[in-house]
């Protein structure tokens, strides 16, 4: 099969924008506590040529996040008629990613409404700092996610989506989930996969650190996101 293209929609600018949302929102996490973060991806088959880079980048979460007190990942996917999956809380990138090797993706319709629902109901048993999403598409009413989203919001759960490839209406309807939960969405491609890594560390480090500490990972990475650090800072 072939390998998808990340396309030239995750500009420089669009990066910058997300950066900026992820710096400006306020982390919510007692001292001394890893941060919890849930990582959820849509294993629908149009995702299969993606999925094993996914399984990659996520170690990059846990590697910028040990000086900060470490992170909690739980995994969550769907897949297939109405198949959906939480793991444990894994505090080692090479448990998750072993967990994440074992799943193959298998067609089927989205069930954000079931990520969404779930991650609340993390959030009202015990802090969640953080809800990432991956997928390409949007099937379900906008109207009952957004009702959702909204009561994440309430609860101080940002939603981070990062939308793969170019359908617009599922672009349009994570903007509304980002909004409501004051997240961010961005938009990637294969092109881009060390792209992608960076921004799915900075999420990881914003919920194990807040803002600072995602002040200081920008400056430690390359030129592009310490271009996108002097944008965060205005200059």
């Amino acid at each position: 099969m072939q390998k998808k293209k990340l396309s030239q929609n995750a500009t420089q600018n669009d990066v910058a924008a997300f950066l900026r949302e992820v710096a400006a929102t306020p982390v919510v996490k007692p001292h001394g506590q890893k941060g919890r973060l849930i990582f959820a991806l849509d294993a629908t088959a149009s995702r299969e040529p993606t999925w094993r880079e996914a399984c990659l980048i996520q170690s990059e979460m846990f590697e910028q996040t040990d000086s900060l007190g470490g992170l909690a990942v739980q995994l969550c996917y769907y897949r297939g008629f109405h198949e959906f999956e939480t793991s444990p809380w894994f505090t080692e990138s090479a448990k998750l990613q072993a967990r994440m090797a074992q799943v193959s993706c298998l067609g089927g319709h989205t069930q954000i409404h079931r990520v969404l629902k779930h991650a609340l109901s993390e959030a009202k048993t015990k802090p969640v700092n953080a809800l990432v999403f991956v997928g390409d598409c949007l099937e379900e009413p906008l109207d009952s996610l957004c009702h959702v989203a909204g009561q994440l919001g309430i609860r101080n759960v940002p939603v981070f989506l990062f939308h793969e490839g170019y359908d617009r209406s599922a672009r349009l309807g994570f903007e509304q989930i980002a909004r409501l939960t004051n997240g961010a969405c961005c938009t990637f491609d294969a092109a881009s996969a060390q792209q992608l890594r960076d921004l799915l560390a900075a999420v990881a480090v914003y919920a194990a650190g807040g803002t600072s500490a995602l002040q200081d990972f920008s400056k430690a990475k390359g030129e592009v996101v310490r271009r996108l650090t002097r944008q965060l800072n205005g200059t």
